[in-house]
């Protein structure tokens, strides 16, 4: 070897190569201006010759050999860095022609680095993961990651033979990241990030930005090129934007994509099935939904977790990979196509977003560098012990940072108008879920995590901030104070609160049997107690029909499906009526009779019987409803948008109330019996002299009830009911829920003359 060059040589950076636990190998490898000339270095195991060549004068020369393990070296006689590339021949005869990855600057800025340090890089997204690019007129795949306390990081993958020694990462700075260039890769190839922990473990792991991952029981990240699919939903969008969801109908269904439908499996020629093939394709279950959703008269679909996940049982709920739509059913640019189908059809999309907890398989972000790094140390902080899973650690910035990006990247990259944040409980309680002596106490003594509470506050105040219209939602399952309230004034920020108090009380309720509800009559009426405390949806999730709770039409009584739909129906009247935006599961809205499975479609062949056709009917004929009612939604949050009539007749179990708006032509009057007794001129006060014409009745034959119905329009009369002037005499029957439109008319008494025996007889009738 030439002296000048041996001279040049680090040789105990080179043995940090060789052995694999160089944090920045680009201090040695690709080109370096020396005052001896240009020096080029290389390390690519298994090669017996390299050479380098000049691309524009295909100038050819040969590396040496310095180290046997594969490190090249060679001096050139030049003063600048040129582009080039290696011709390299391999132990097994086999040649190659590589442009060196080691010769491109960091991506990164200082400014996106302070950013993300400080944990408000919202867009951390653009250079964390993989990103098809082109660099000095090469077109290959940037990659980066952070992990703080790694020894080294390499890109793996088929293109480098898993070999973690090719193409370890340059980690800037104190930062934490760790980036790398990699010529020649592209859009399909699968990798993974090999990390060395500095206590000398290697583990393979997957991206935590990814943004598509391998079918499970696979689990290695893919490349995938997020800029080329092209939109066409910018009328949706402008629309959206100019919402204001507190004042307008949002009638959500809530999907889970794996069972709503499938198809049936596919074998190989050895008889085993293949592996996803009973999934149907976003593309498929798209032109379904959109249709079906249309037809039913639902504002908003509400997706379980579309992110990846290992385990199907999960629903979603345990995420590995957070940017990455499940390829369960294809590609990402086939779920931005399932988005805009929706959205073509004026159906906005909400994706259910677990922040709260993540699992514990190896190749995720559990002990990602070998260190507690997205979760606290201390389990007795950074473990679930019910539910096994890990907690984060929101007071590193880098973490929120993590989960605040990815809530905005659902938005932004996939046009989600909506992400319904699921178990925040758990994240606002330090002792969720566990006993005396497994938790521990903030610095004031207290049970809240203060760092979760600012956290939420964070995304929720940069989430305000976008104005697109895209919302909010908690799920949160205690009373915890001003959810919906402005961050301003010490509030959470969330658009909207899941009610699951009035669901178990509502549901509780309703599973009664209608003898022994009298006795339940608070359980009725105590949500409007606490109904404008926050901005509500109600709700009959999917919550309520796994873990052996059976089905909604299971739940109810009766020792027929017919009595069991009548109190569904007037369970779904009620709902309907009550203030508050509104979601139903899937499969309850036809009377799905078994519990939900995750493994197996709903069972759509109930359609077939007239009971579930007639209960789907019905429920579409109130979800249209709503939707052409102002009264239904307009003040949803506002006292003025409600009244009581009747709230105390828990005897007759009775309740009768009206849903208003600003105009008194829009009121709505709805009279619920959840016993089964039939009244015949059972006497109402009404708000004023008026028509009240029913629009809907549970008890009509078209919906599978009795016939017990007001077909004819009542005319309010000068007698008073329920501390009125006005009333008026209708039917009310049996397990029904009715709603009458009001028009307010003057109605004025006439005379009319009957003539009896030649004598005029005067009589006052009013009409």
């Amino acid at each position: 070897m030439d002296k000048t060059l041996y001279d040049l040589m680090d040789w105990a950076g080179i043995e940090e190569i060789v052995y694999s636990e160089a944090a920045d190998p680009h201090r040695l490898l690709g080109p370096h201006v020396t005052g001896a000339g240009l020096l080029i270095q290389a390390f690519i195991p298994t090669a017996v010759t390299i050479s380098v060549q000049g691309i524009k004068d295909g100038m050819l020369y040969p590396m040496e050999r310095v180290d046997d393990a594969g490190f090249f070296a060679v001096l050139l006689p030049e003063k600048t860095k040129f582009q080039y590339l290696y011709q390299v021949t391999y132990d097994n005869h086999t040649t190659e022609e590589l442009i060196d990855p080691y010769s491109f600057e960091p991506y990164y800025t200082e400014t996106d680095i302070k950013k993300f340090s400080s944990g408000i890089h919202y867009s951390i997204f653009d250079k964390m993961g993989a990103h098809p690019m082109t660099l000095k007129d090469t077109k290959g795949v940037y990659f980066s990651v952070w992990a703080p306390c790694a020894m080294r990081v390499s890109v793996v993958g088929d293109f480098n033979l898993w070999d973690g020694r090719r193409h370890p990462m340059r980690k800037l700075g104190d930062s934490g990241i760790f980036e790398l260039f990699i010529p020649g890769l592209y859009v399909g190839m699968i990798y993974k990030y090999e990390i060395k922990a500095m206590a000398g473990g290697i583990q393979l792991k997957s991206d935590p930005y990814a943004s598509y991952c391998e079918l499970r029981p696979d689990n290695a990240s893919v490349i995938w090129d997020m800029e080329r699919y092209s939109w066409n939903d910018e009328g949706w969008l402008k629309k959206r934007a100019s919402w204001n969801l507190t004042r307008e109908p949002l009638s959500i269904y809530e999907v889970h994509l794996g069972s709503w439908l499938r198809k049936e499996a596919e074998y190989n020629s050895d008889g085993e099935p293949l592996n996803g093939s009973e999934f149907l394709n976003y593309r498929e279950i798209g032109k379904k939904l959109v249709s079906y959703v249309k037809e039913m008269g639902y504002t908003h679909v509400e997706l379980l977790p579309v992110m990846e996940h290992p385990l199907d049982a999960s629903w979603g709920y345990q995420v590995t990979g957070y940017y990455a739509p499940t390829s369960r059913f294809g590609t990402p640019d086939d779920f931005k196509y399932f988005v805009e189908l929706l959205h073509q059809e004026e159906i906005g999309v909400i994706l259910d977003w677990v922040p709260a907890h993540f699992p514990r398989d190896s190749f995720g972000l559990a002990c990602f560098d070998g260190t507690c790094v997205y979760e606290h140390k201390d389990p007795r902080q950074g473990a679930h012990p019910h539910w096994g899973t890990l907690i984060y650690n929101y007071g590193r910035p880098q973490v929120t940072n993590f989960l605040i990006a990815n809530a905005l990247y659902w938005v932004e990259i996939y046009h989600a108008d909506g992400i319904r944040m699921d178990a925040v409980a758990s994240m606002l309680y330090l002792d969720y879920g566990k006993e005396p002596g497994e938790w521990i106490p903030n610095l004031y003594g207290g049970n809240e995590n203060l760092e979760a509470v600012e956290f939420l506050k964070h995304l929720n105040s940069i989430f305000k901030n976008r104005k697109d219209g895209a919302v909010l939602i908690a799920e949160e399952s205690t009373a915890w104070p001003r959810v919906t309230g402005d961050v301003k004034e010490e509030g959470l920020g969330f658009d909207f609160k899941w009610n699951m108090g009035w669901m178990n009380d509502f549901t509780g309720y309703m599973q009664c049997d209608p003898y022994f509800r009298k006795h339940h009559y608070g359980e009725l009426t105590f949500s409007l107690l606490y109904a404008y405390s926050e901005d509500f949806i109600l709700v009959f999730s999917h919550d309520e029909v796994v873990h052996l709770k059976g089905s909604m039409i299971g739940k109810m009584p009766g020792d027929t499906l017919e009595k069991k739909a009548a109190n569904l129906r007037a369970a779904y009247g009620f709902m309907a009526g009550h203030p508050g935006k509104k979601l139903l599961f899937m499969g309850q809205e036809f009377g799905q009779i078994r519990e939900w499975d995750e493994n197996r479609s709903l069972d759509w062949g109930l359609l077939e019987e007239t009971l579930h056709s007639q209960l789907r009917e019905y429920v579409k004929a109130l979800n249209h409803l709503y939707l052409s009612q102002p009264a239904l939604y307009a003040l949803d949050y506002d006292p003025e948008g409600f009244e009581w009539v009747e709230c105390t007749k828990s005897g007759d179990s009775i309740i009768v109330f009206l849903r208003k708006t600003k105009k008194k032509e829009e009121t709505l009057l709805f009279v619920c019996n959840f016993d089964t007794i039939l009244h015949e001129k059972y006497c109402i006060g009404v708000p004023f002299e008026g028509k009240y014409k029913e629009l809907i009745n549970s008890s009509d034959q078209a919906f599978g009830g009795e016939g017990y119905q007001n077909k004819r329009v009542k005319i309010s009369k000068k007698k008073e009911a329920d501390e009125r002037e006005n009333s008026i005499e209708i039917t009310v029957a049996p397990l029904s829920v009715a709603i009458f439109s009001c028009t307010p008319v003057k109605v004025k008494n006439t005379k009319r003359v009957v003539i009896k025996k030649d004598k005029k007889v005067k009589q006052e009738k009013p009409i």
